[in-house]
């Protein structure tokens, strides 16, 4: 896809969905929102935010939950799921805080890719949440499917999504497309029953295209 008709979706997008494109919530230190991003894999905001006052309470620092006892963050962090692999990831990753950084959250892709659980798509969330840096575009399973349909990216391994989104778009865009395709993948663009003739890219949609072709010949 050409970057003149990337940046047309991107606008149109934008515009159903401004507050996509809004200042996102206050998300706390950038301790706080690393062990947040950890723990908002195949969940939903609301379960974090649910967990996260009494995890921080009783472990506000990367000292504090590197001693942890896994058996209590567990209990904690249940209505996540996934949560023997995410205490293991949290008490590991602040752990690796305190051991190789001084207990200070890293603001680069390098060293937090160093850190247990911690991948590209975390990485990229932290350092712009955190740190308000546009190291890369963070694909998650919203991002990867829209990438896919609307035609930006024929991969399905994350890293190379991100590689083809950013050779698409602007840096300054970078921070603003996995905002902006998440609210289009839970509102129109839904793994299931997307709602084609509602959206505002649909004609420049692969898979609207290869839809409305299947409507005519039946």
């Amino acid at each position: 896809m050409d970057s003149s008709t990337a940046l047309r979706i991107f606008r149109a997008l934008a515009k159903r969905y401004p507050d996509a494109l809004e200042p996102g919530r206050d998300r706390g230190t950038p301790f706080q929102v690393l062990i947040s991003t950890i723990l908002s894999a195949q969940t939903t905001d609301r379960a974090v935010d649910a967990v996260a006052p009494t995890l921080f309470s009783r472990f506000p620092t990367p000292q504090a939950l590197a001693g942890a006892e896994i058996g209590e963050i567990e209990m904690i962090i249940h209505p996540t799921g996934f949560f023997h692999t995410k205490a293991r990831h949290i008490i590991g990753t602040s752990q690796a805080l305190v051991r190789d950084f001084g207990g200070r959250v890293p603001g680069t892709m390098e060293e937090l890719l160093t850190l247990p659980g911690v991948g590209r798509k975390t990485a990229n969330i932290v350092l712009a949440h955190a740190f308000n840096i546009q190291e890369g575009i963070a694909v998650d399973t919203h991002v990867k499917r829209i990438a896919g349909r609307i035609g930006f990216s024929d991969e399905t391994d994350p890293d190379r999504i991100e590689r083809d989104l950013t050779a698409i778009y602007p840096r300054e865009l970078w921070g603003s497309i996995n905002t902006l395709f998440i609210s289009h993948g839970r509102t129109l663009c839904t793994a299931r029953n997307p709602r084609c003739p509602e959206c505002p890219v649909r004609r420049e949609c692969r898979y609207s295209r290869k839809q409305r072709s299947v409507w005519r010949k039946a």
